[in-house]
């Protein structure tokens, strides 16, 4: 699956960096996979992989919805999630819908908050089967609502990344699709095809950079879990360098510089002025948060009553 980036190359590349992951739950695992990378140079466990809203993964907090708040596949479903450091900062946010009166909220995060260096979005899967037989047309109304605002909210240099929903399978079952849209399954695997077509263009006439993951895995369908759904680990540590890579490229860092030239480090700068960690050692040591989320998000140790009910939960959605 091509070269996998270190831990200690993501780390010089996100130094000071704040990431945003906004997404389903192939976006969750994204953000699971670079909170790992970040700290060693491990793949996501399968129980890992399944696990959906606890308390604390290696080392996150879990902010708001979850187990804080019931743990359901409906639509209304939320999850916030953060993982911090002195030098870097990953938050996720939960998504069923592109837009909606929630992602007005998140918005308003933005629009009050420390801006993201990272924005990594995708939200496809859920907005094409869950919002009635017209949800196609609305995803297309909702990603101009949505891209328009978004440009609006965060720096010039802020690098937003548009993913492209990955292949399903023809024969698929997940928490997100509910008996009453199970009829649906065996054409979400074209359909998202078409609104991937849509999405792709409307972003890039948006000014946000695409990743297009449906076609880099679609030679690689060994890695999709038995739900035809979601992805192993390798699966998504692919994900993790393609996104590093991508954004090490658009910083004008070489990310894995030739190997005859063994005395240079893991990250030279090659041409572009956009790289830069002007910020202060201690830029993510206390991180507000706004529209009734919690004050201050930290990684705390779990209490007992938290180590004792975080296992594995198979994911629903």
């Amino acid at each position: 699956m091509g070269t996998f980036v270190m831990q200690s190359e993501a780390r010089q590349l996100l130094h000071n960096k704040f990431v945003l992951v906004l997404g389903g739950s192939v976006q969750r695992s994204m953000y699971k996979d670079l909170v790992l990378l970040l700290q060693r140079d491990k793949f996501l466990t399968l129980p890992q992989l399944k696990s959906k809203g606890e308390f604390s993964f290696e080392q996150d907090l879990l902010v708001e919805g979850g187990r804080l708040g019931p743990v359901t596949n409906g639509t209304g479903y939320r999850e916030v999630r953060q993982y911090r450091s002195n030098h870097h900062l990953l938050r996720f946010y939960f998504l069923t819908r592109i837009y909606s009166p929630y992602m007005e909220s998140i918005l308003e995060d933005l629009r009050k908050g420390l801006k993201p260096d990272v924005i990594i979005v995708c939200s496809c899967v859920w907005d094409i089967s869950r919002y009635g037989p017209e949800c196609l047309e609305q995803y297309k109304e909702n990603l101009h609502r949505f891209f328009s605002q978004i440009k609006t909210l965060v720096g010039r240099d802020c690098l937003m990344l548009w993913t492209l929903a990955m292949p399903l399978a023809k024969k698929i079952k997940g928490g997100f699709l509910v008996p009453e849209v199970s009829h649906l399954a065996p054409s979400l695997c074209y359909d998202i095809i078409e609104a991937n077509f849509y999405s792709s263009y409307l972003a890039d006439a948006y000014g946000l950079d695409v990743l297009d993951l449906h076609f880099h895995f679609r030679f690689s369908l060994q890695h999709r879990m038995p739900d035809g759904i979601h992805w192993d680990a390798l699966a998504h540590r692919h994900i993790s360098s393609l996104v590093l890579q991508h954004a090490a490229s658009a910083w004008g860092v070489d990310l894995t510089p030739p190997p005859s030239h063994p005395g240079r480090g893991p990250l030279q700068r090659f041409g572009s002025l956009r790289y830069q960690q002007s910020h202060s050692s201690d830029r993510f040591q206390h991180v507000p948060t706004n529209s009734g989320r919690a004050e201050t998000i930290r990684p705390l140790p779990l209490t007992n009553h938290h180590a004792q009910t975080a296992g594995p939960h198979y994911e629903g959605d």
